[in-house]
């Protein structure tokens, strides 16, 4: 799948190798995939957190649009962007 399938029924997961860890240390949510790392900022850490592999995006961005009272409409271009340039990044599949 391309980032242009891309539509609120996509079920994402993180790619094979990769994981979301919360780095005691630091305070912080670091995306470990093999040989390298990405430091995710807080508000895709919060998107992050809900990719189970199980949820489509369209059930992560109405889960994220109830938990900060905001409009569906805004929270899903977000989110969209974010997972597409997370997906070239071979962090994310679709």
């Amino acid at each position: 799948m391309t980032t242009t399938d891309l539509t609120d029924d996509s079920i994402i997961r993180f790619a094979r190798g990769v994981r979301l860890q919360h780095d005691r240390v630091r305070e912080r949510w670091i995306i470990q995939a093999p040989e390298r790392a990405f430091i995710p900022d807080p508000i895709a850490a919060e998107v992050l957190k809900l990719v189970d592999g199980t949820r489509t995006l369209g059930q992560i961005v109405a889960e994220l649009a109830t938990r900060f009272a905001a409009p569906v409409d805004v929270i899903g271009r977000d989110v969209h962007v974010m997972v597409s340039d997370l997906i070239t990044r071979q962090v994310l599949v679709a």
